[in-house]
């Protein structure tokens, strides 16, 4: 009998100042509000710990960004447990770098172009969509080949999370289904909100979405 299909767990940090009000974020370093932190907590009991999707003892990997928002939430995660699981902080996992429009709202983006699609063009002096795909990619490629060691050698257990971000995740989403990075624009994440990426019929070559935005405060 085949191991159990392995998965990948991807969370979206909790709500912060300028995550409410629609501000690009991507290098600056928010806390998160009180409200995020609750977010977080509130699903943790729920989602993480002995018998629950996430649990400790299954994670091979974690791969959390430098961001101190993403890096609460991690923490947050599992603040009920004795101790957090090993993790590694990792660069490949941050947000889009939005360069000339960090910080700007997206009404103040287009007067100045208002032909700006992030998904298209990127943003000036961060990176490209290109960049993106690229990083993201590499990411993917890192957790398949965690999964393949798990279901094809044995080695290693079957799950892996990544705490990151908003438009990280959502081409992550994409990108993780063979899917064009644009096609991100249509799978909203919500602060605080974990999805599950997998395989349909146990099968390595057949990516899928198990599940998105579980427990999240949907607007």
């Amino acid at each position: 009998m085949p191991p159990p299909t392995p998965r990948l767990f991807l969370v979206r940090h909790g709500e912060t100042e300028w995550s409410l009000n629609g501000r690009h974020t991507g290098t600056t370093d928010i806390p998160l509000t009180v409200r995020g932190e609750e977010q977080v907590k509130s699903k943790a009991h729920i989602l993480v710990g002995e018998g629950r999707p996430i649990d400790p003892k299954n994670l091979c990997v974690a791969l959390i960004s430098p961001r101190v928002r993403a890096h609460r939430t991690f923490h947050l995660l599992f603040e009920h447990l004795p101790e957090p699981p090993a993790h590694i902080i990792d660069e490949s996992v941050r947000e889009w770098d939005y360069g000339e429009y960090e910080g700007l709202l997206k009404h103040e983006i287009l007067a100045r172009d208002p032909q700006w699609s992030i998904w298209r063009d990127g943003c000036p002096g961060g990176e490209s969509a290109q960049d993106m795909c690229s990083r993201v990619d590499g990411v993917v490629a890192k957790v398949r080949e965690y999964h393949r060691q798990y279901f094809e050698e044995g080695k290693g257990t079957r799950d892996v999370l990544i705490v990151a971000h908003g438009h990280f995740n959502r081409v992550f989403i994409s990108r993780w289904m063979e899917f064009d990075l644009t096609l991100g624009t249509h799978f909203n994440v919500e602060p605080g909100g974990v999805s599950i990426l997998s395989y349909n019929h146990s099968s390595l070559d057949e990516p899928a979405l198990n599940a998105l935005n579980l427990y999240a405060d949907v607007k």
